[in-house]
């Protein structure tokens, strides 16, 4: 992961010319006045912790080899991957890099690490793939009489330790990374089906730990939804929660390790589970003409069926701004309509469009261009007959809501792009621009207002600071009673960028519980969120979570500051 950015720096990618020449004319992004720091030059303090903290720690971990205190290891282990996180790091603000970085090998070493830290009062942070943008990594640990910081770093609990093809469960290291989970589950014949934007990097624990939701979440749900099964290290001794795929003996205490981002404990590994290796993908894109009219359409769909296995709707403003190319966003002809209907029906072949997800394009165009709209996507997986029937049904719903078929092409752009956006966000901080997002949930009658409500105030905001913004939104999930909704902000970066947007997103979090939302759909609550989070949960809401982490981390040593709010706040 690139120390001051997202991924793999091989797949960074510069603005093209008009699209800065577009973001200075549209936003006046002008460049940044100074280029980012080096790593090299950063002034990274030397670690507070001693040399008998530190042996004690690799006697734990199971060696030397495996507690790291270079410079470099301990940068990329400073907070997380937002916006604000990472302009901060690119100014050289390292002063809050953790002391050192430990590499447990197994739930026991992750229980002795856990013990030598509560003994000495050394603050832990527990580190997957580094992909948290709430946060989430940047604990409150100065002012608390912490001896230190180290980053608890999962990467060497990587397997997948058992699969059961009768109850199609698999456990799997809470440090086993996305994509390799996924391989390792092919060559059994299944997936897990959990594919958020983060995938490349994310973690299994991390997953479980701030109760992610994938871009597939329509058909296989969200990952909290998938888990049957937790061990959990804490400082005071280890959980193992899930006997059986529901009980109702008392509450269900993995509901209560579920999102709670390592304040209560380090999830060494979960019990998921997984479901065959589709057969079939075949994506496609519709038009509706407003955000009303496709969110009324996915309600359609959510509520009644067939639900797709990737559901989505970008408003105007998202799709305007390149979500579907303008021929994209025209209304279908009806040759292309009549062929994506047989293709999505098998009729041509008996499949949902064939393997390479050409369903439903004839000519590979969506006929005439139109311009304004919204865009949906929706995707089908599965066996192919099973895929083509609920494609079949679907198109029948989707179109009766007003929607207009645009063929195969839209929703394969997507799909082979739908992990790029980060890198995207952050050749736009290259060329000078802020690009930040946030994300809420709420019941289906809330939506209107919240949408509106949450929009505006970032509009209005961050228009009084100067840098007026370009807000898009999207509906990624959805369930009967409600939906996401994921807004994205783009703008001039302007003298004060971190005060603007805090600012921003203080009145967007305002308005979000104003309005009935939640603060967090699957981002997490981390520090960024935690006065909201007090709001909505409420007094006693909050005195039973720190009941929870007196019990399980009396020390009080497991990420500092993140999810509970302080007694201030």
């Amino acid at each position: 992961m690139l120390w001051n950015g997202w991924g793999d720096p091989a797949e960074a990618a510069p603005l093209p010319d008009g699209v800065r020449n577009l973001l200075r004319d549209l936003l006046g992004v002008r460049p940044a006045d100074t280029p980012p720091a080096a790593l090299a030059d950063l002034d990274v303090p030397a670690p507070r912790v001693g040399a008998d903290v530190l042996a004690a720690l690799a006697r734990a971990a199971g060696g030397p080899s495996h507690v790291l205190t270079g410079a470099a290891d301990r940068v990329r282990h400073t907070r997380g991957k937002s916006t604000p996180d990472l302009l901060r790091i690119r100014a050289g603000e390292v002063a809050d890099a953790p002391d050192a970085v430990v590499l447990p090998g197994g739930h026991d070493e992750v229980l002795a690490v856990l013990r030598v830290c509560a003994e000495r009062r050394v603050a832990v942070v527990p580190f997957g793939g580094g992909t948290s943008v709430t946060g989430g990594l940047a604990p409150d640990a100065q002012g608390g009489g912490f001896a230190g910081v180290v980053a608890l770093d999962l990467r060497r609990l990587d397997r997948l330790t058992a699969l059961d093809e009768v109850a199609r469960t698999a456990v799997l290291d809470a440090g086993l990374r996305a994509p390799e989970a996924e391989r390792l589950l092919g060559e059994r014949g299944f997936t897990l089906g959990h594919f958020p934007q983060s995938f490349e990097w994310a973690t299994v624990g991390g997953f479980a730990a701030t109760r992610g939701s994938g871009q597939a979440s329509a058909g296989y749900g969200r990952f909290d939804e998938m888990v049957v099964g937790l061990t959990v290290a804490t400082p005071e001794g280890t959980l193992r929660l899930g006997r059986a795929p529901r009980s109702a003996a008392g509450p269900d205490l993995r509901q209560l390790v579920l999102g709670s981002e390592g304040a209560f404990g380090v999830i060494t590994s979960v019990t998921v589970r997984v479901r065959p290796l589709p057969r079939v993908r075949a994506y496609e894109g519709w038009r509706f003409g407003s955000f009303d009219a496709g969110a009324a359409a996915l309600r359609a769909l959510a509520q009644d069926g067939p639900l797709p296995t990737v559901l989505r709707l970008s408003d105007e403003t998202e799709t305007m701004a390149g979500l579907a190319r303008p021929e994209d966003i025209g209304a279908a002809d009806g040759s292309a309509d009549e062929a994506a209907d047989e293709a999505a029906a098998g009729e041509a072949d008996g499949s949902a469009g064939g393997a390479d997800g050409s369903a439903g394009e004839a000519d590979g165009s969506a006929g005439g261009a139109r311009p304004g709209g919204c865009l949906v996507v929706a995707g089908y997986e599965g066996a192919a007959g099973e895929a083509a029937d609920r494609r079949a049904a679907a198109h029948v719903v989707l179109r009766a809501a007003g929607g207009e078929l645009l063929g195969a092409e839209p929703g394969e752009a997507w799909a082979q792009g739908r992990y790029r956006a980060p890198y995207l966000r952050d050749a736009l901080l290259d060329a000078g621009a802020f690009a930040e997002t946030l994300e809420t949930a709420g019941f289906w009658p809330a939506l209107p207002r919240l949408y509106e409500a949450v929009r505006g105030a970032l509009q209005e905001t961050l228009t009084a600071a100067g840098t007026p913004p370009l807000v898009m939104c999207h509906i990624s999930h959805v369930y009967e009673t409600g939906a996401s909704l994921y807004f994205t902000v783009v703008g001039a970066r302007g003298d004060d960028p971190l005060g603007a947007w805090e600012r921003a997103k203080r009145a967007a979090g305002d308005a979000i519980l104003e309005c009935g939302g939640t603060i967090s759909h699957h981002h997490g609550v981390g520090t960024d969120h935690r006065p909201w989070y007090a709001r909505e949960i409420g007094p006693l809401g909050v005195a039973a979570l720190r009941a929870v982490k007196s019990t399980l981390d009396p020390a009080g040593v497991l990420n500092p500051g993140v999810l509970l709010p302080r007694a201030d706040e």
